[in-house]
């Protein structure tokens, strides 16, 4: 079952066209990443999704109400959509609780509103915290308190808008995976829009590719890495070497030598391609050995569990991206041998 729907959706800010003919399902109770460079629409799809802003055309959809048709909009706050933006925007004058509990109904009773956002806080993980004024608070904390009052209404969906960007590297990681946690025990539809394709491939279910105001690609993580339907959707999910070369009787042919297609695809037509090899897939050797080709590292980034080097082979002079365990010391200017190891893709 989907929670929300777009069809057809379009959006121009005076000539300019910004979405057009967008379709877009997310299902019940999961997690989807609209990944996109800055200026693909993220933000005005998002806007849209809020009430923010109306559509032009098309149908959105939100459980079983259509909220706006390109004629008429449900406002925003009938909408049943909690937002989390980028900076949290808590009101600085008011303490956690009163934050948190913005947006419950005063129908409710104090008392009823009262156990609401303590349980909301302990589910954050900020139980004892509800008297501090934001300005109290880590940047993570705050985050948490925004997701709380996202949640208080009960909402069919949750957007999030780069919620993590303002932070640290170590706490983006770590409360990305916290607020997905959270999302998950609460079986929350949410969306979750952000630039950072580490963050889309580590919390999201499904991500939708953004791509000049249109959806490119929809898959799990895991398929859109493995087989991305095209280049550039290949770019926007990892690292990735391309390599100039031919398809020949179904195997491709480039300066690092016979290579596997991708089982499962059309068999490309022989002749000219550029082939999609994943750092991971080149295997690199301290001596020549049956399949490899020679080549001088240029450049090593070490990351602790693993390394990443940029090696040139020696016969083509191709400059090629090779993953390996953080326990293997290349060092620059060092002979090498790489190998392809699994399958390509041919484009």
């Amino acid at each position: 079952m989907s929670v929300l729907e777009l069809s057809g959706v379009a959006k121009r800010y005076g000539a300019a066209p910004v979405l057009h003919d967008l379709d877009f399902v997310v299902p019940d109770a999961t997690i989807t990443a609209v990944l996109g460079s800055s200026g693909s629409g993220k933000t005005t799809l998002l806007r849209l999704l809020a009430g923010l802003e109306r559509a032009d055309a098309g149908t959105i959809r939100i459980g079983s109400r259509v909220v706006d048709d390109g004629r008429r909009a449900v406002p925003a706050s009938q909408r049943k959509v909690g937002y989390v933006p980028q900076d949290g925007a808590l009101f600085p004058h008011l303490r956690v609780a009163a934050n948190v509990g913005f947006g419950l109904t005063r129908r409710e009773s104090a008392k009823l509103n009262q156990q609401r956002i303590a349980e909301l806080l302990e589910l954050v993980g900020l139980s004892g915290l509800d008297a501090r004024f934001p300005h109290q608070l880590s940047g993570g904390q705050q985050q948490r308190v925004a997701l709380a009052r996202a949640l208080a209404t009960d909402p069919e969906i949750v957007l999030l808008d780069e919620p993590f960007s303002s932070l640290d590297a170590s706490l983006r990681q770590s409360l990305g995976q916290d607020i997905a946690r959270i999302l998950g025990e609460t079986r929350t539809t949410a969306v979750l829009v952000t630039h950072d394709q580490d963050e889309a491939m580590s919390l999201a279910d499904h991500i939708a590719v953004l791509r000049d105001g249109q959806i490119v690609a929809y898959a799990s993580p895991r398929e859109l890495y493995l087989d991305p339907p095209d280049m550039t959707t290949a770019a926007a999910i990892g690292q990735l070497n391309v390599m100039a070369g031919r398809v020949s009787r179904g195997r491709g042919h480039c300066a690092l030598g016979a290579v596997k297609l991708r089982a499962g695809e059309a068999r490309p037509p022989d002749g000219p391609c550029q082939l999609v090899i994943r750092p991971e897939q080149l295997a690199v050797h301290l001596e020549a050995s049956k399949g490899s080709v020679a080549a001088t590292v240029e450049e090593v980034t070490f990351y602790g569990h693993d390394a990443v080097a940029r090696v040139t082979l020696r016969e083509s002079s191709d400059s090629v991206l090779v993953r390996v365990g953080g326990e293997l010391l290349l060092r620059v200017g060092q002979d090498v041998w790489v190998a392809v190891t699994g399958a390509a893709h041919a484009y």
